[in-house]
């Protein structure tokens, strides 16, 4: 955590322009996530203090490169009375790679509701997504052993037991709880950021389970992704990641996530579509990341 957090923490070189380094997390290319959470942060930093993230909308353009700096650019679109706009391009080699629009807003008061968390077993109750992996480990490459026995800023507790090496169709629902491995300060501009960072995570990989298909056998990457934050969280508790995935068409998988909090509360909802192309032998190699 101690190193995402220095990732995601921006180095300004003009108004309104930053430059954000990179995260090794075993994939061939940057993970999205990151690229999600130093625009957001990027946006953040150009916002008056007390408007609060309440939305994002981006896509993922162009590969990112693990070896060069990401500069964000700012587009200051809106200050209103109420409501911030900004939008961001993350550029890279001279090229876009990525652009984010978000919207911020003064908090307020007004009707409220939300969905209900489903019963599962509490976190405490089930294994570590590293015990479960443990007996396949000797049996993939050792590349996806790497990417699998990376550390990593989060712990992820799967509901459902991941099936990577005999993969069996069923309904694209999925049941994650996750929660940061060291204690994250409640502040705002730092959690919603951590938020988007590993809402990148898992998605994709629901989308697949009615075809019986892994990231170990598709071409898998990011195409855009869409968020709302609906109330306060802290990413140093247990929060549960609920997945399903409406519609699969045109090599294209759709994913949805709501996030709760320990408590019950119905705190973010978020969207994605992703390329899922079986791989061939001439394909691009897949980012495990996008699983």
């Amino acid at each position: 955590m101690t190193e995402l957090l220095h990732v995601l923490d921006l180095e300004r070189i003009e108004v309104d322009l930053f430059r954000g380094e990179s995260r090794d997390i075993g994939s061939p290319q940057v993970f999205g996530g990151q690229v999600l959470g130093q625009a957001v942060v990027a946006a953040t930093r150009t916002v008056e203090t007390g408007r609060e993230l309440h939305s994002l909308h981006a896509y993922f353009l162009r590969r990112g490169d693990f070896n060069a700096p990401i500069v964000y650019q700012v587009d200051r679109s809106l200050d209103g009375s109420s409501f911030s706009n900004r939008r961001v391009v993350a550029i890279q080699h001279g090229k876009q790679i990525f652009h984010l629009s978000s919207s911020f807003q003064v908090p307020e008061v007004g009707n409220e509701h939300g969905l209900k968390m489903p019963d599962v077993p509490p976190p405490e109750t089930l294994p570590t997504q590293e015990e479960l992996l443990a007996p396949m480990l000797d049996q993939v490459s050792p590349r996806v052993r790497a990417f699998f026995e990376r550390r990593r800023p989060f712990e992820f507790r799967p509901v459902e037991p991941p099936k990577y090496l005999e993969p069996e169709a069923r309904e694209p629902r999925r049941h994650v709880w996750i929660r940061a491995v060291d204690r994250v300060p409640l502040d705002e501009t730092l959690q919603r950021p951590l938020l988007a960072y590993v809402s990148d995570y898992h998605l994709l990989e629901t989308a697949l389970l009615p075809h019986a298909g892994t990231f170990l056998d598709r071409q898998m990457a990011s195409i855009d992704h869409a968020m709302w934050f609906h109330d306060h969280l802290d990413v140093s508790d247990w929060f549960l990641y609920v997945l399903g995935s409406p519609n699969a068409s045109g090599a294209r998988g759709l994913a949805s996530g709501t996030v709760f909090s320990r408590d019950g509360r119905h705190v973010a909802t978020v969207g994605q579509e992703g390329l899922m192309r079986q791989r061939t032998a001439h394909s691009p190699t897949s980012d495990p990341a996008h699983g």
